[in-house]
C-alpha cells in the first residue's frame, strides 16, 4: 500500500463546505457552501471553480440525469440549471409546526431518489424538530422518519439492501433495512458509536469493500468505518478541525476529497488553521470509491 498523501486541492475558502460529488465526465468536484449560499464546480484539469448563488441556505446539491443538478435548500427541493444559470423550485416541505428548519445533508438512492434531510437551525440538544425526506422521480416527497437533531451523512451498501445514516447530535452511525422497490426503510439499529476524541460524525460515503467513511466535525479526521463489525479501521487526519463531508473521485474514483469550514472559528483559531474551509484530496489510501448515483425525475 503507497502512503497516504493529504493535500489541499481547492484554496477557494467555503464557509461551511459540503455534499462533495464527483463527476467523472468533466473530472470536476460539485459542493456547495451552505452559509456562503452557493454550489460550486471545481474543474481538477484547469483548477477553475464556476459558482451559481442560491437564495436561502443549501444543504446538498445532487447531479440530475436529465441535466443540471437538484439542491435542498431552505425548505425545499429545487433544479438548478447550470447552462441557464437558473433554480427553480421542485417542491417544498415547509411544516408549519417546526418552522426553525432547514435542508442539510443529502444523496441518491440507487434507484434515483432524492434523500434529504432537515435540521434545527438552533441546534440545542434537546431538541428533535428535524426529519428525513424523500424526493422521489415523479417530484412527490415523503417523510421518512422525524425526531432528529441534525440529519447528516447517508450512503447504502454496495448490495443496496442496507441505509446508513448519521443524526450528527447522537454520535453515532446508524444502519435501516432498505427497500429498494419503495425506497422504505426499516429495522433501525446502531452500527458505531462515536469515540470521545473523534468529534461530531458529519458526512459520509462507501468504498468498494462497503466500508464506510465519516468526516468528524470538530474532529479533524475522517474514519473508516466497518459498519458489520462496529469497529474503526482507520483514521486520516485533516489539518482543519472542522472537516464536513467526503467523497471518492478522481481516477478509477481512488481519492477522497474532503469538505472543511471556518464558521464560528476565532482568529486565533484560524491562524492556526489557515486551511480551515479548504478542499482536500486524500490520495494513496489503497481503496476506491463508487460512482454516485443521478436523480432520475
Amino acid at each position: 500500500m503507497s502512503s497516504i498523501k493529504v493535500e489541499c486541492v481547492i484554496k477557494e475558502k467555503n464557509e461551511l463546505g459540503e455534499s462533495p460529488v464527483w463527476e467523472e465526465k468533466d473530472s470536476s468536484l460539485l459542493y456547495v457552501d451552505i452559509t456562503g449560499r452557493r454550489v460550486s464546480r471545481w474543474n481538477s484539469l484547469t483548477s477553475q471553480i464556476e459558482s451559481i448563488a442560491t437564495e436561502k441556505l443549501v444543504g446538498s446539491v445532487v447531479p440530475r440525469q436529465a441535466g443540471g443538478y437538484v439542491i435542498a435548500e431552505g425548505t425545499r427541493f429545487a433544479f438548478v440549471d447550470w447552462v441557464k444559470r437558473s433554480i427553480t423550485a421542485a417542491a417544498h416541505v415547509t411544516d408549519k409546526e417546526k418552522p426553525n428548519t432547514r435542508f442539510n445533508d443529502g444523496k441518491v438512492d440507487p434507484a434515483g431518489r432524492f434523500f434529504a434531510g432537515t435540521m434545527c437551525l438552533d441546534m440545542k440538544p434537546d431538541v428533535m424538530d428535524a426529519a428525513l425526506y424523500t424526493l422521489h422521480p415523479d417530484h412527490s416527497v415523503v417523510q421518512q422518519f422525524d425526531q432528529v437533531h441534525i440529519s447528516n451523512g447517508l450512503d447504502w451498501s454496495l448490495d443496496h439492501r442496507i441505509f446508513y445514516y448519521i443524526d450528527s447530535l447522537a454520535f453515532m452511525v446508524e444502519a435501516f433495512d432498505y427497500n429498494i422497490q419503495t425506497g422504505g426503510l426499516s429495522n433501525r439499529r446502531m452500527v458505531y458509536k462515536m469515540e470521545k476524541d473523534e468529534g461530531i460524525p458529519d458526512g459520509m460515503c462507501i468504498d468498494t469493500e462497503g466500508k464506510l467513511w465519516v468526516a468528524c466535525y470538530n474532529g479533524g479526521r475522517v474514519l473508516r468505518i466497518d459498519p458489520q463489525t462496529g469497529t474503526r479501521l482507520q483514521t486520516v487526519k485533516l489539518p482543519a478541525e472542522k472537516t464536513t463531508s467526503c467523497c471518492f473521485g478522481g481516477k478509477d474514483y481512488s481519492d477522497l476529497y474532503v469538505t472543511s469550514a471556518y464558521t464560528g472559528m476565532d482568529s486565533d483559531s484560524l491562524a492556526k488553521q489557515p486551511q480551515a474551509g479548504c478542499i482536500f484530496k486524500v490520495s494513496g489510501l489503497g481503496v476506491k470509491g463508487i460512482p454516485p448515483y443521478s436523480y432520475t425525475g
